[in-house]
């Protein structure tokens, strides 16, 4: 493909997406996010904000050691330390790439940055300049570009295209722009810009009107050749733009774009049940392209055109993206190596033999609950022992509740704390709320529960279910996660994994602060 035919798929779940709320990730769970995207055979991975805490450096520091097909990239402001330390994280990256940026709408030029628009020019001039000091590929961003005035941006991207910046982001921030005109403002740019062939064209488009796949395909039509986007749609606020529309969108509809992707579509589904499963963010049943429902049919209309031709009521097939009926046909006789080569398959791997006999002591203990394994069942028993063996304060030894007709619930429980055990029991309006109230009597956080959401793993009633419970103390966010066939069971697990990553006092500064 040229590069007019190509349309390069930035993926920016590990800096972006991670600004969710409650969806701070480890660097443990950013390598496996990020194996997962150079599977997916993802252009360009943002794997952080280098200069934003110690956890963010070594995070983008370790995914560029490991990545060698995408290319890596850091973001940074257009600050001098910013760009020396993504520079530093960078340094082992097969292909790596510095992303700076700055304002440039007379609103937060005035009120957030508190600069005249000739001093927002010379900055990014330099930044961009001290960035290709230290790498080739150097990307620049127009903060709130939809906001901004068109003269001002033809100005400045002029100067940080001389200045070396091979790929311009016009990012739609705040999720302002329609369509129609956030096509024609990236038409005009590239008209305008006398340098503009020396760079790709580039659009970050948030998702707080419900447009961001929208603008960004209308920006493709225009002339990007670049699209910033997340798994499951994952970002601040409303998110991002959506990975697997944009993609899926390219390719259904090629006849009317005219462009392709190098994603490895059938990886699609697989990432996006990681990524839930890693920030536990569940993805809605009614999602395209990966949601339960996405190639469901209940009309009997529908049932009926399908069975006759597939095409009636499907425009692509659920294989495309990576949906599957294949079920996991180990059982509680198999091995070790079968389990581990069945995982690392779906592209999970062990760093310790710990870690895979934590694991597989799960997978034993399931199969005689459960009679079919399914491959999501896997993925979520190795979440659930991954939160277990990260936890170090609390640890849930025993749980009973009782609960019947016209009774007040009652939870007794035993948690380990600090290696002592410690007993509570508390009434509940339910028998996870009576749950929860037990746990604080042992653990008196004085947080404060935000969300409490269960997702069944796969169909039946035997299915496990996997809980993300939320929790906020002083300014912090945190999910745990667990997962159990038993469902009280796995809502303790996630209470208790949550009070042990708030116990852990992991400090993340948002990166604009």
């Amino acid at each position: 493909m040229s590069s007019q035919d190509r349309v390069i798929i930035f993926d920016t779940t590990l800096r972006d997406g991670e600004q969710s709320p409650g969806a701070s990730m480890t660097r443990d769970e950013k390598l496996r996010i990020a194996r997962q995207l150079e599977r997916m055979r993802v252009d360009v991975i943002e794997a952080g904000f280098a200069i934003a805490s110690v956890g963010d450096f070594e995070s983008v520091q370790a995914i560029a050691r490991t990545i060698k097909e995408s290319t890596v990239c850091s973001l940074s402001r257009a600050l001098d330390a910013d760009i020396d330390r993504a520079g530093e994280a960078l340094r082992d990256a097969n292909s790596g790439r510095i992303h700076t940026f700055i304002a440039t709408s007379p609103i937060h030029m005035k009120y957030k940055l508190q600069m005249e628009p000739d001093q927002v020019v010379e900055s990014a001039v330099r930044a961009v300049k001290r960035a290709r000091n230290l790498i080739d590929d150097v990307e620049f961003s127009l903060e709130d570009a939809s906001r901004s005035e068109m003269d001002f941006m033809c100005r400045i991207i002029e100067r940080v295209i001389d200045a070396g910046a091979r790929t311009i982001n016009i990012p739609d921030t705040v999720g302002y722009a329609v369509p129609q005109q956030f096509g024609q403002v990236i038409g005009e740019l590239i008209q305008r810009i006398p340098n503009a062939d020396k760079a790709i064209f580039s659009v970050h488009c948030h998702n707080d009107l419900g447009l961001a796949v929208a603008n960004s395909l209308a920006a493709v039509s225009a002339g990007a050749r670049q699209v910033e986007c997340t798994i499951n749609g994952l970002g601040e606020r409303a998110g991002n733009a959506s990975l697997e529309e944009i993609v899926m969108a390219l390719r259904t509809r090629r006849d009317v774009m005219g462009v392709e992707t190098s994603i490895d579509t059938t990886q699609i589904v697989p990432a996006s049940r990681l990524v839930s499963s890693v920030t536990g963010f569940p993805v809605q049943p009614n999602k395209a392209i990966v949601g339960a429902n996405a190639f469901a049919h209940e009309s009997g209309i529908h049932q009926d055109g399908v069975l006759k031709h597939r095409e009636t009521y499907e425009i692509m097939t659920a294989q495309d993206v990576g949906w599957n009926t294949n079920r996991m046909v180990l059982g509680k006789h198999s091995g070790r190596a079968a389990f581990r080569a069945r995982l690392e398959e779906l592209g999970t791997s062990f760093a310790t033999d710990a870690e895979l006999n934590t694991a597989f002591t799960r997978f034993k203990e399931l199969a005689d609950k459960k009679h079919e394994i399914f491959d999501e069942d896997l993925m979520a028993l190795v979440s659930d022992a991954r939160a277990e063996a990260a936890s170090e304060r609390y640890k849930l030894s025993s749980l009973t509740v009782t609960s019947q007709t016209g009774e007040t619930p009652v939870a007794n429980l035993k948690v380990m704390v600090d290696g002592t055990e410690f007993t509570g029991e508390s009434d509940g309006s339910g028998p996870v709320d009576a749950c929860f109230k037990a746990i604080e009597q042992i653990a008196q956080s004085g947080a404060n529960l935000q969300i409490y959401s269960v997702n069944a793993v796969t169909q039946g009633t035997d299915s496990q279910g996997e809980v993300t419970v939320r929790l906020e103390k002083a300014g912090r966010i945190v999910n745990g996660l667990g997962a159990d066939t038993d469902i009280i069971i796995a809502s303790a697990k996630a209470y208790l994994h949550a009070l042990n990553m708030l116990d852990a006092n992991i400090q993340k500064a948002h990166p604009q602060v």
